[in-house]
């Protein structure tokens, strides 16, 4: 049996749950999210908990069980509180700026390089330096960050580049004077 899979989701007092099948609907202070889960899991609702059960022992049905729970718990999270993820710009003139809902990131390319958000995700620069991405899907969260972080990715000689806040960047000597 899956650790995470057999733990029970707890459902907050704002958020409500509709179960159609295989589809569950999250619906919540900060928006509303669906998504439609494998044949491998059950889903049900027992009293303020969401269960998740796997339908047989199959390679699959174990594969499924413990993927498809926590997808259910970030999307009662997402819609309660909202996820973000917060990106550090380093280098001299790198810079970035919000122009309406898209970013503007201004990374050592002889054009600035713009970055259109989907829809439900929100874009906010503090300081040029700090760029913050939130929504209530985690998963499309965390694909723009790292779309974002893919326009100049840290490099390792002198650390220049868009990296997570408080990712660690490995740091290589570079080249050493002539003796």
């Amino acid at each position: 049996m899956s650790r995470i899979g057999k733990r029970p989701i707890s459902l907050p007092a704002k958020v409500t749950v509709s179960i159609d099948g295989q589809t569950v609907s999250v619906k919540g202070p900060k928006g509303q999210l669906e998504r439609t889960l494998p044949d491998e899991v059950t889903v049900g609702q027992e009293g303020e908990t969401i269960v998740v059960k796997r339908v047989d022992d199959s390679r699959v049905a174990r594969a499924c069980h413990g993927l498809s729970r926590t997808l259910v718990a970030n999307m009662v999270e997402g819609v309660e509180k909202g996820f973000e993820k917060k990106l550090e710009i380093q280098g001299v003139g790198y810079r970035a700026q919000v122009k309406g809902k898209n970013l503007i990131l201004n990374v050592g390319y002889s054009q600035p390089v713009e970055v259109v958000p989907p829809e439900g995700i929100s874009l906010a620069v503090e300081a040029n330096t700090n760029v913050t991405v939130s929504g209530i899907d985690k998963e499309i969260v965390g694909n723009i960050a790292a779309k974002i972080r893919d326009v100049r990715p840290p490099e390792p000689y002198k650390g220049k580049g868009i990296r997570y806040a408080g990712e660690y960047i490995l740091r290589k000597a570079g080249k050493s004077g002539k003796k």
